[in-house]
């Protein structure tokens, strides 16, 4: 099964620890967040995998070619001419994604423990376009799901921003933070008229109006965000205390 790793970002919430290199290989433990997600994904079946790279691209690529990752089939999808966001990136991938089955997309500075398998079998049961992670956990921006955890809307909670799809049911609807994980049918490369820079979750909402975009609902597993110094020393200090691995 095939995968793509997000692993452009700037990280610029953890310099001084990104000066220098990308947030990809910032170390948890003596593993960079990119080795950790590589192998994560890898252990659910998820082995063909395509990165995509931007800042310090050259020594990502470099780190790919380390033994850890040999028994792994992984491409690059290079970004450095443009950082090209969430869906732009997804759609320059497209030529290593849209012939295969349903993919799996998961971002490379969260830690979690989330069984893959039966977030991918929710998934193929649901028949949706995509199916999106996501957890009852405070935060500034939401999706909007409704009573059949449909996605109908996104929101900010600081700009009081809010954004519905057309569909009719987000009265009832229900707000839930996304975790950076989700499943999708290749199908959505054919829906795609943005071109270069654009937002995935921008393309969600459009969708939605007439396609089956789920959320699939995580409380049960150890998730975190690893982007702040704040949320990196608790991991850190979580691991010291052998409550992740």
């Amino acid at each position: 099964m095939k995968a793509m790793i997000f692993a452009a970002g700037l990280g610029t919430r953890l310099r001084p620890l990104t000066n220098d290199k990308p947030k990809a290989l910032v170390q948890l433990n003596g593993k960079t967040f990119l080795q950790r997600a590589i192998e994560h994904v890898a252990s659910f079946g998820f082995n063909e995998i395509i990165v995509n790279v931007h800042h310090f691209a050259d020594l990502i690529i470099e780190h790919l070619k380390e033994k850890p990752f040999q028994k792994y089939n992984i491409e690059i999808s290079d970004e450095r001419e443009m950082l090209l966001d969430t869906g732009g990136g997804l759609k320059k991938a497209a030529h290593f994604l849209k012939d295969s089955e349903a993919f799996l997309i998961y971002n490379m500075d969260v830690y979690s423990d989330l069984n893959l398998k039966e977030l991918y079998d929710c998934h193929l049961a649901n028949q949706a376009l995509a199916t999106l992670v996501v957890r009852d956990r405070t935060s500034s921006r939401y999706l909007l799901f409704d009573k059949n955890n449909r996605l109908c809307g996104w929101q900010n909670t600081k700009t009081k921003m809010v954004k519905f799809c057309s569909r009719k049911h987000y009265v009832e609807s229900q707000g839930f933070a996304f975790s950076g994980v989700h499943i999708i049918d290749p199908k959505i490369f054919t829906l795609m008229d943005e071109q270069q820079k654009f937002s995935i979750i921008d393309l969600y909402l459009k969708l939605a109006s007439n396609l089956k975009i789920m959320g699939f609902r995580d409380n049960n597993s150890r998730w975190m965000d690893l982007g702040t110094h704040e949320k990196l020393d608790l991991a850190k200090s979580l691991l010291e205390k052998g409550e992740i691995s």
